[in-house]
């Protein structure tokens, strides 16, 4: 449904840095907290996270597109730990405000955070987990995003999963959900999907070739899209949350 952007040169274009240079430069405190080096051992201190193997997901799709409910199915069939990138970003404003208003800027103006940041917090949750099988919901948002998690964890996902809805069936779903936030109208709506579409269709296309990408029609009951992804977790020998103790 979505479709091909002709030129991404306006949105990726580095011709004006500004934005993402003075977001960034907010942050340099919460940086230091941070070796430059993806850390090498777990709580256990014996097994490198990497060497855990982790079984990593993307999750990706549009406001509205019903992504969220899907992972939360996805978590109590298969048992997963769901990581969204948004609410890890929400909660660390909310526990540092001194050190995070400058980002909390940045998301109101509707900027992208650097992907570092969000890279380092959605680290510390997969590192600090006992479970082994990892949604990431909502990420990466942009080519930048999906480099830096590469380049930073040295770990690709497994699989990519792509929540394909019509745009009026998201922008119907985002105006019904009546969870009271202010981004809920129509115009904005409509302005945070063009920003999904173009942003995201860079990742979709790269995944899709590397053959990770699974798209699912997202369009039907809550039961009947879960009957669509169901089958692609079966076939990764995932057993059912339910018979796997």
């Amino acid at each position: 449904m979505w479709r091909r952007v002709t030129s991404l040169s306006p949105v990726m274009s580095t011709s004006k840095p500004t934005s993402l240079d003075q977001a960034a430069s907010g942050f340099k405190i919460w940086r230091s907290s941070f070796s430059t080096e993806t850390p090498t051992m777990v709580k256990d201190g014996t097994t490198s996270f990497k060497e855990r193997n982790p079984f990593i997901t993307f999750v990706l799709g549009g406001p509205g597109s019903g992504k969220g409910t899907q992972c939360q199915k996805i978590v109590e069939t298969f048992g997963f730990k769901h990581l969204s990138a948004g609410e890890l970003l929400r909660r660390e404003i909310e526990s540092n405000s001194e050190h995070w208003s400058q980002m909390l800027n940045t998301i109101k103006e509707g900027r992208i955070v650097p992907s570092e940041v969000t890279v380092r917090l959605i680290q510390q949750e997969m590192e600090s987990s006992d479970n082994n099988k990892f949604l990431i919901d909502g990420f990466p948002r942009t080519e930048e995003n999906r480099i830096a998690f590469e380049q930073l964890l040295g770990l690709e996902p497994n699989v990519v999963l792509f929540f394909d809805c019509p745009e009026e069936e998201m922008v119907k779903r985002v105006l019904n959900r009546n969870q009271g936030r202010v981004d809920d109208n129509i115009d904005t709506v409509k302005k945070r999907l063009k920003v999904f579409e173009i942003l995201n269709l860079p990742v979709i296309d790269y995944y899709s070739k590397r053959g990770k990408l699974c798209k699912i029609n997202a369009v039907g009951t809550e039961d009947e899209i879960f009957e669509k992804v169901r089958p692609i977790f079966s076939a990764c020998g995932m057993m059912s949350h339910y018979f796997a103790f």
